[in-house]
């Protein structure tokens, strides 16, 4: 009983350890720089223009339940040609799944580039 409730109080100390640490380390770090005379400006040196993340999230969901429902039609066609059906729907699902996400991966990559 009492490792059901230490497992979880434990995860989440270590996942607000793990966050301060990055927060406090980071301010620590760009307030040495600022008493050292450096520019603001570099904090933000890396960030450029991006596609937003709703419009990457909305295609890759798109592409998700593209590739699900093809992977239905695809598993019923293979389950009446004699593929047993426990076998047929996961395996197509996961692969048109996955083949459906790294078409957006790479839909998305281009899209950053044309931006």
């Amino acid at each position: 009983m009492a490792a059901a409730i230490l497992i979880p109080i434990s995860f989440f100390l270590v996942v607000f350890a793990i966050t301060y640490l990055h927060y406090s380390t980071r301010n620590k770090e760009r307030m040495a720089l600022i008493e050292k005379g450096a520019d603001a400006s570099i904090f933000v040196q890396g960030k450029t223009r991006r596609t937003p993340i709703w419009k990457i999230l909305i295609l890759n969901i798109a592409l998700i339940l593209i590739g699900v429902g093809t992977a239905i039609f695809v598993g019923s066609f293979l389950s009446e040609i004699g593929v047993d059906s426990e076998v047929a729907y996961p395996g197509t699902i996961f692969l048109m799944a996955g083949i459906g996400l790294l078409t957006g991966f790479f839909v998305t990559k281009k899209m950053d580039k044309e931006e």
